[in-house]
Formats: C-alpha cells, sequence, structure tokens
C-alpha cells in the first residue's frame, strides 16, 4: 500500500510535467523534461525511505539498545538521628551501546534518586543512596549484564555506564551519534522500553503471558523475557517540533520505562537522547541533543576503569 500512496502523491506532478510538453511544446526543452523528471525521482525516493526507515531503523540497531533495571536503598550513619524505614526501590529505563563496552543513558536511570523530592530530602538529612543492583538486557542475550562505572553530567541528565561481563556478540555494534543537530520538521525515531517488562509481556506468546502475568517481581520476570527473546524495544515515530538550546521537542509519545533510549533522524543516527515527556500533551515528549552526550562519553574514554 505504501508505494500505492507515494504514487499518488507524485502523480499529479507527472501530469502537470506531460501537459506542459503537450500544450507548450516550443517552451519546455529536454533538458527541462529531464530535470523535473529527476527532481520528481528524488522526491519519491525520499518519501519511500522516510516511511521504511523505522523497519530499517530496528533491524540494523535494536539489538544495542538495552532494557536496564536497577534496585537502590539508601545507608544511614550509624549515629544518625535522624533514620527512616529501610526500603528497595526498583526502576527500570533503556539505555544504548555508544563504544564497545559503554551505555548510555539519563542519569535518572542510573541514578535514580537524582531530582526525586523525597529522595532528596534523606540524602539532606544525612543518608547516602546506594545501587543494590543495576543490570543491563541486551535482545537476543539470555542473560543480564551488570553494569558499573556510572559516570553522569552535572548539567544535562545524562549518564554512562560500563559493561562488567562481555564482551558482547559481534551482532551488538554501537549506535552512532550525528554529527549536528536535526532541524524542526525533520522526522524522528524513538525506541525503546516504555512501560517496561509491562510492555514485552503484552507482546509475548500467549502461554508465557499466562505464565507470567500474575507474577510481581520484575527481574524473574525480565529473566524469563530474556530466555524466551522477548527482550524487544518499541519504536514510535514523529516530526521534530521545535528544537531549544539542548532540548529537543517531538512528537513521538513515550511513556515511563523510555527514559534514555536513543531518537534516531531519518540516517539512522542517534540525535538526541529521550529524557521526559509532558503530561497531557501528546506533542510533548523532550530528548536531549546527542551533542551534549560526546563530552561525557569522550571523558569516559579518557579515563581508566575504576
Amino acid at each position: 500500500m505504501r508505494p500505492l500512496k507515494i504514487l499518488w502523491l507524485v502523480l499529479p506532478w507527472l501530469l502537470v510535467a506531460i501537459l506542459a510538453v503537450q500544450i507548450y511544446p516550443s517552451r519546455v526543452t529536454n533538458l527541462e523534461l529531464n530535470g523535473a523528471v529527476s527532481k520528481l525521482s528524488a522526491q519519491l525516493n525520499e518519501m519511500q525511505t522516510q516511511q521504511e526507515m523505522p523497519s530499517i531503523v530496528l533491524r540494523r540497531h535494536r539489538n544495542a539498545i538495552c532494557y536496564i533495571y536497577a534496585v537502590y536503598t539508601f545507608e544511614w550513619p550509624e549515629h544518625s538521628v535522624v533514620r527512616r524505614l529501610e526500603r528497595h526501590t526498583r526502576v527500570s529505563g533503556t539505555g544504548f551501546l555508544v563504544t564497545s563496552d559503554l551505555i548510555a543513558t539519563n542519569r535518572h536511570v542510573l541514578e535514580p534518586w537524582f531530582e526525586d523530592p523525597d529522595d532528596q530530602q534523606q540524602i539532606q538529612e544525612g543518608a547516602k543512596p546506594r545501587l543494590e543492583k543495576l543490570v543491563a538486557f541486551f535482545p537476543g542475550m539470555m542473560d543480564p549484564l551488570r553494569l558499573s562505572d556510572v559516570r553522569v553530567s552535572y548539567d544535562q541528565d545524562l549518564a554512562v555506564a560500563r559493561l562488567t561481563d562481555g564482551p558482547l556478540p559481534k551482532t551488538i555494534q554501537p549506535l552512532t551519534l550525528a554529527e549536528q543537530d536535526s532541524d524542526p520538521g525533520d522526522s524522528v525515531i524513538v525506541v525503546g522500553y516504555p512501560l517496561g517488562v509491562s510492555t514485552m509481556l503484552a507482546k509475548s506468546p500467549a502461554n508465557l503471558y499466562k505464565r507470567l502475568a500474575s507474577t510481581k517481581d520484575t527481574i524473574q520476570v525480565a529473566n524469563e523475557l530474556a530466555a524466551n527473546a522477548m527482550i524487544r524495544p518499541s519504536a514510535t515515530c514523529g516530526h521534530i517540533s521545535d528544537v531549544v538550546s539542548e532540548k529537543v521537542i517531538y512528537d513521538a509519545p513515550t511513556a515511563q520505562g523510555g527514559s534514555g533510549g536513543p531518537v534516531f533522524n531519518s540516517k539512522g543516527e542517534v540525535i538526541a537522547i529521550n529524557a521526559a515527556y509532558i503530561d497531557g500533551f501528546n506533542g510533548g515528549t523532550i530528548g536531549i541533543s546527542a551533542q551534549s552526550l560526546k563530552p561525557l562519553v569522550n571523558a569516559a574514554q579518557r579515563r581508566p576503569r575504576r
């Protein structure tokens, strides 16, 4: 159906060109006609490429986009006057491979207490956050990989971490960061794990869904999904509505769990890191420019492992 839709868009222009030759043969040269046909052919190819881009991006790059699962708690000084009940908070998000052993995501995914009002209050009272578990599930891999050596940006909601286990299969290649920002109106593809295991479970075969639907342990569900090759990111498409400093605003929908996912342009390059969305406004998804990520990646590559 897609080629037919494209043909209907281009057909009127072809008819105009043919009529022009018939009505004004003396005014239209073969060179001008060839130029018009070439221009229309280029437009047709561009439209077809844009329509095929989401499937191309998923086919080429989804194995490099991981589901991140984290558990953290707070430790209190031994003689602290203020002390709250111990709790273990579970969070999830999205990340993607930027070097052979480095994944990029949001700071609030790798440091979940970042900008959380209640957590910040505990930190001010003397508590220290501690990650108990931090792992990444990659499509096609049966076991999660541990993440460590977290490095964060203090200017943007960005972070990177190293893969402790490895090496990764050769089929998983780092994603390419775009050399420059895109412009308003450009197409984008956002890939990630919105709603975490809930979305992946909903897409799983009926027998797997029935067995895991009532399971409340997220990591158990994630392990089962990985064992059944069901760690699969979702993709949404849209257009950039605005670019303001390091912020890229687009209308591709997302949800919790999609934070940290790559935002691709029509060339399959990462132009932004999905970071937030505005409640009640479908056109208000916000990403952070990939240009802001590059210094963090470069710094992590220069510094030795911890």
